[in-house]
Formats: structure tokens, C-alpha cells, sequence
């Protein structure tokens, strides 16, 4: 992957983002013109799809509700098939930061890795998380440095550059529900070059997270036998 005919897209998933969509894409538009972008419209029941519609943004409008995951394996698929280099997760909630993105091409591109990480946690600058989920994020923290050898910082970061070896893979089986960590270790796994950078991430400005405080102990049961199960499996 080198030079400017690098083809690089931004996947957008999105849930009931009325409050945040049209802003993020914006902002994408001002601060990563280089890239290309889809938002994956998680049948939301909100006004995302016809925000999108009006403004004339590229849009996909999955017919059911797949969950994050769901929604993320429709982006990559997409990237996939229509021949794109690079593919970037930003969320659509607007705690992602659109500057990053060019910085993260180069650092992947020219470090020839498979996939970038964009840390909150390298440098501490911006919003931290809450008490609670910094806490879990250092568990699968450890946990994966256990499994894999690697340390990763942010395990739970969405914010994830891809090239095309893991987008074809995350276009045919990707995590279903909190996929974040258990993505990564699949890279890892597969002795894939993986890497973080530091960025700065914003808190959510509107809308609410998907997952609640009681969800809390559902996930990181969850994500751990997933982690687990993904350590042992065969390829």
C-alpha cells in the first residue's frame, strides 16, 4: 500500500445517532477529504435514516437490527467488495476525532502493519472513560497481553484502521456483540502486524451508549469466554 491511489474508507455504524450523525459526518468531511465513508444504518427507529437521506450521505439501511457487530461486518464487507485499501471504524456518536485518520493511514501504511489502534490511554489526553469501564479495559488489557504476548492499550477502542488481509477477514466473521476485544485478539492470533498510536477522544455529545451499567457484568463475562475460546481456535 503505498502513494495516492490508496483507496480509504470510513465505516460509520450507526443506531438511533440522530443527535450525532449529521455532525460526524461534517466532520469528516472537513477534516479527512482523502477518505471515502458509508454509514451502516442499523435499522435505527429514530430520524438517522432520513437525516442521512436528506443530506444526501452515502447510506446503507440494513433492513433488521444486527447489533454493532452485525453493523461493523456489513461496513468491512462493503469495503471489501468495492475494492478499498483501507477501511477505519468511526463511530457515529462523535467520540471519535476525524483528524487522527490521516495519521493513522500514514503510520499503517508506511510501518506496513495490518491494523492501528487509536489509544486514549498512550497519552491521556481527552476523555478517559468512566471509572467503571477504565477498569474493565485494563482486564482485557492483561488479559490479552496474557493470551497473545501483545499489550494493547485500548482493547475496547473502536476507533481501528484495517488493511486489506483484516478487512477480508472481518468481511466474513466478525464478533457479534462488544466486538472490540475479541477482534483484536483474532488479528493477533493470526500473527498479524498490529500497533496503537495515541488520539484524543471526545465524549459522547448526545444519544445514549449502548451499553448500560447492567450490561456491565454481561460483558465482560461475555467478552472474556469469547477471548478465551478465540485464543484456541484453529485457522
Amino acid at each position: 500500500m503505498k502513494g495516492v491511489n490508496v483507496k480509504k474508507i470510513i465505516i460509520i455504524p450507526a443506531y438511533n445517532e440522530e443527535e450525532n450523525i449529521e455532525k460526524t459526518v461534517r466532520s469528516i468531511q472537513k477534516e479527512a477529504q482523502a477518505f471515502d465513508y458509508v454509514i451502516i444504518n442499523d435499522c435505527s427507529i429514530d430520524r438517522t435514516r432520513e437525516i442521512c437521506e436528506r443530506e444526501g450521505f452515502n447510506i446503507v439501511n440494513l433492513p433488521i437490527n444486527l447489533g454493532i457487530g452485525g453493523a461493523v461486518q456489513t461496513g468491512y464487507r462493503y469495503a471489501y467488495e468495492q475494492g478499498y485499501d483501507v477501511a477505519v471504524q468511526v463511530d457515529g456518536d462523535g467520540q471519535h476525532n476525524p483528524e487522527f485518520l490521516n495519521i493513522m493511514a500514514e503510520y499503517l501504511m508506511g510501518h506496513e502493519l495490518d491494523m492501528v489502534i487509536g489509544s486514549r490511554f498512550i497519552e491521556k489526553k481527552g476523555f478517559q472513560s468512566s471509572r467503571s469501564r477504565r477498569v474493565g479495559i485494563k482486564f482485557f488489557s492483561v488479559l490479552i497481553k496474557i493470551l497473545t504476548g501483545k499489550r494493547i492499550t485500548d482493547p475496547t477502542s473502536g476507533l481501528r484502521m484495517v488493511g486489506r488481509r483484516v478487512m477480508d477477514i472481518f468481511a466474513k466473521d466478525y464478533p457479534r456483540d462488544y466486538p472490540e476485544p475479541e477482534s483484536v485478539v483474532a488479528v493477533l492470533r493470526r500473527n498479524l502486524k498490529v500497533e496503537e498510536i495515541p488520539v484524543v477522544m471526545s465524549e459522547r455529545s448526545g444519544g445514549v451508549s449502548s451499553i448500560s451499567l447492567g450490561k456491565s457484568v454481561y460483558y465482560m463475562v461475555k467478552v472474556t469466554f469469547a477471548i478465551l475460546i478465540e485464543r484456541i481456535r484453529k485457522y
